[in-house]
């Protein structure tokens, strides 16, 4: 039978250490809300002590939702504990987190002390917590390079002083999946009270095992994985929980299940990488803009015949609209058949193959194939085109930012003028005074892609039309100019009935 596996998410604490990726208060309410709609189970709010701002909030999270357990992390150290029972004085349902070093480095060369006098420590800090709040998780910090009988001692004393969760961090992200696994069944079968408290895992990414590290725990009988939407964290990140969920989701020889809501997954993560401020690598397991795109010929065949042939995931189950079909020199007929096909243009046979030769052309000096191009081949065009043509763009600063903008859509030529916070932002204001299709923009990024005083910048831009996205692509060593071209190509790849032209 299935058991329950608690979601510990600590976007809002270990995710936020991340240098450069801060939320103030009001941005960690969006989140923690977005977390409850998720399903996260437990909701690591931050570490109250370390900040007036991290303690507020804890403070405010805790009033604004009602399903999750708020937690706060201390040391183990009366003051930190102190500071994280006020922080929570609002919770519904609150949790303080404390614990220790328990490896030899942390023993000896962090903390300058000795076992028992660690196990001391541990102890005092569980029944304080627990004089506060009911719930007390206890952290074994660096606990993947702890010896194992001290490991099991430690976590043994902790449950008898109360503790109700064991958290078992594999701080480093030394552990190979093996012997992850190993330390949560030893303590399963060493700990005589193991049966009291909860074992959770808390893996980090630096050998790229944590997710690994994570499965393994579950298997050897941990029932809570503390995890970060996108993976993110110190160093090379933590365990990402939408990997987590969905391994499990698919393997259904691993006996827990989650409240995960997993068509919320892709939302969520694009909201905590536009609040942090911090990309998802295009190939990130499960929301990764590549997660579901096919550009081999050998894959977009099998995957338009029968999308189980290459795809483990329904991309709807994780809130992506639909899988991807990149047209590039690798793709075969059958992707070329499928874009025409959505444009309206029907080839079978000889003409297919001939356009499909002509195709594989253009497709090696294009990374990008778009509607003009395809139509181009089949030496169609549409009477009414709204094929956008950007062909000139000007900006100029007088205490304002002023942009001009020459448009030529179809047949006609627009122009358009607007102000903007930058020229970057004036120049693609004055584009949707022309084009109005609705979108936004979710993600923007600017790439030095030779280096110089002549930099070659590289653009890409996520544009999202409800929830489904167009991306646009450019180089120049115009930044605004590469900017506005990348605008216009996502553009063009929204379906005409789409588009709205002034």
């Amino acid at each position: 039978m299935s058991e329950k596996l608690w979601i510990f998410d600590t976007t809002l604490r270990d995710g936020e250490q991340v240098p450069g990726c801060q939320l103030n208060t009001q941005e960690k309410i969006v989140v923690a809300k977005a977390l409850e709609e998720l399903g996260v189970d437990i909701i690591e709010a931050g570490f109250p002590i370390s900040s007036p701002g991290d303690f507020n909030s804890v403070l405010e999270i805790s009033k604004a939702v009602t399903n999750p357990i708020i937690c706060a992390l201390s040391r183990a150290v009366e003051k930190d504990i102190e500071v994280a029972a006020a922080s929570l004085q609002y919770a519904k349902k609150g949790r303080i987190h404390t614990g220790i070093g328990v490896s030899p480095y942390h023993i000896q060369y962090k903390l300058r002390s000795t076992p028992d006098a660690i196990i001391e420590r541990a102890v005092q800090a569980v029944k304080y917590a627990k004089s506060f709040v009911e719930d007390v998780e206890f952290y074994a910090e660096d606990a993947g390079r702890a010896e194992m009988e001290f490991l099991a001692r430690i976590v043994e004393k902790a449950i008898k002083a109360g503790a109700t969760v064991i958290n078992i961090p594999d701080t480093t992200g030394y552990c190979l999946p093996e012997q992850y696994g190993a330390i949560i069944r030893y303590l399963r079968e060493n700990v005589s009270n193991i049966d009291k408290a909860i074992l959770a895992t808390h893996c980090h990414n630096d050998l790229g095992m944590a997710t690994a590290n994570t499965i393994a725990g579950v298997q050897n009988g941990a029932r809570q994985v503390e995890v970060t939407i996108n993976g993110i964290g110190e160093r090379a990140g933590n365990t990402s929980m939408e990997e987590v969920v969905m391994a499990i989701k698919c393997h259904h020889d691993i006996p827990v299940f989650t409240n995960i809501n997993t068509p919320l997954i892709y939302g969520t993560s694009r909201l905590i990488s536009k609040l942090m401020n911090m990309p998802v690598q295009p190939n990130k397991a499960i929301v990764g803009r590549n997660a579901f795109a096919h550009s081999s010929g050998i894959h977009q065949d099998g995957v338009l015949k029968h999308r189980e042939n290459y795809e483990i995931i329904d991309p709807k189950e994780v809130g992506v609209l639909e899988s991807s079909i990149v047209l590039t020199a690798r793709s075969g007929r059958a992707a070329l058949k499928h874009h025409l096909d959505a444009l309206g243009v029907h080839l079978e046979g000889e003409e297919l193959r001939e356009v499909y030769e002509a195709f594989l052309i253009v497709a090696d000096s294009k990374r990008d194939i778009g509607p003009k191009d395809l139509l181009s081949l089949v030496g169609k065009y549409i009477e009414d085109s709204t094929f956008i043509e950007l062909v000139k763009v000007s900006y100029e600063s007088n205490g304002t930012i002023k942009a001009n903008v020459e448009l030529k859509v179809g047949e006609k030529t627009h122009f358009a003028t607007s102000e903007g916070n930058g020229p970057v932002d004036a120049v693609l204001k004055a584009i949707e005074k022309i084009v109005k299709p609705q979108v936004e923009l979710e993600e923007f990024l600017i790439q030095a892609i030779t280096a110089g005083s002549d930099d070659q910048a590289k653009v890409h831009m996520r544009l999202m039309q409800g929830e489904r996205p167009y991306y646009g692509f450019s180089s120049n060593t115009d930044i605004v100019l590469a900017s506005a071209e990348a605008f216009v190509d996502a553009l063009n790849k929204i379906p005409v009935k789409d588009k709205v032209i002034l």
